[in-house]
């Protein structure tokens, strides 16, 4: 994975936790002139951060950021945003390779049994959050940059290939989005479009903080709750140095699911 190449960068989610981690270490590594980074986040003031410790570690990238709700985002929103950060200058071909990492999620409410989760509009909105904006966007990339080399991340997780309590929302539309992804691969040969379906870990942040608050299975709840007072949980700094090895690496097929313990173990 050569980084050093002219490279359009966009990453969901990347106001915070993972998805701004990812954005700033792949962001050093990147060094063309006229590379391109786009960060895609709920919050406005989040993504000015995130953008000015970008451009501190490397001032010659472009880098631009666009706040949006994805529970209403619509494709025309995408391809608005990809067009946009083009800004009329650059041509989509005129990149050596694209990235596009679909890192943005929610968990969804762990208080409920999977027998209990019948609200369709909850599901609607939840679905459109965490599935459907993710194909939309994606559809739109994959069009922008029709014959250019494409790397598509879609964060995973163990909860798309392995059932857990209280997870119901999460390990269902985890899994969905995850099949996409491999049909997308499997319809996309590489090398012209790589596809990576990469599981970072328990990792500390917001997100299992929620789980351990609200999950109703007492066995989840002490497993995350025994993983954060152990520090035994990783740090987004940790599965990101990780992802860029798997990257780096690419023992992987396209479409493969990477879990972080399985690069530790090869």
């Amino acid at each position: 994975m050569d980084l050093k190449q002219k490279t359009y960068l966009l990453v969901t989610g990347a106001s915070r936790g993972i998805g701004r981690e990812f954005a700033q270490q792949l962001s050093q590594r990147i060094q063309a002139l006229g590379s391109v980074v786009v960060l895609m986040g709920r919050s406005q003031p989040l993504l000015e951060e995130a953008k000015a410790t970008i451009l501190k570690q490397n001032p010659d990238l472009s880098v631009h950021i666009f706040a949006l709700e994805l529970g209403t985002a619509k494709t025309e929103d995408f391809s608005s945003i990809l067009q946009d950060s083009l800004q009329a200058k650059v041509s989509p071909g005129d990149f050596e390779r694209a990235i596009v990492i679909h890192n943005a999620g929610t968990v969804g409410d762990t208080s409920k049994r999977a027998r209990e989760i019948g609200d369709t509009e909850y599901l609607q909105q939840f679905f459109h959050t965490n599935l459907f904006s993710a194909i939309a966007l994606n559809c739109e990339f994959m069009r922008i940059f029709a014959g250019v080399p494409k790397l598509v991340v879609n964060l995973s997780t163990l909860a798309a290939i392995a059932p857990i309590s209280s997870m119901a929302h999460y390990c269902t539309v985890k899994s969905a989005r995850e099949m996409y992804f491999r049909v997308l691969a499997t319809e996309e040969p590489a090398p012209g479009t790589l596809v990576l379906n990469y599981a970072p870990g328990m990792i500390d942040t917001q997100m299992t903080v929620q789980v351990q608050r609200e999950a109703h299975d007492p066995a989840v709840v002490a497993m995350f709750r025994e993983q954060r007072e152990s520090k035994t949980m990783l740090t987004t700094a940790q599965t990101t140095e990780r992802f860029i090895q798997v990257l780096e690496a690419q023992r992987f097929q396209s479409g493969d699911h990477v879990d972080y313990r399985d690069h530790e173990k090869a």
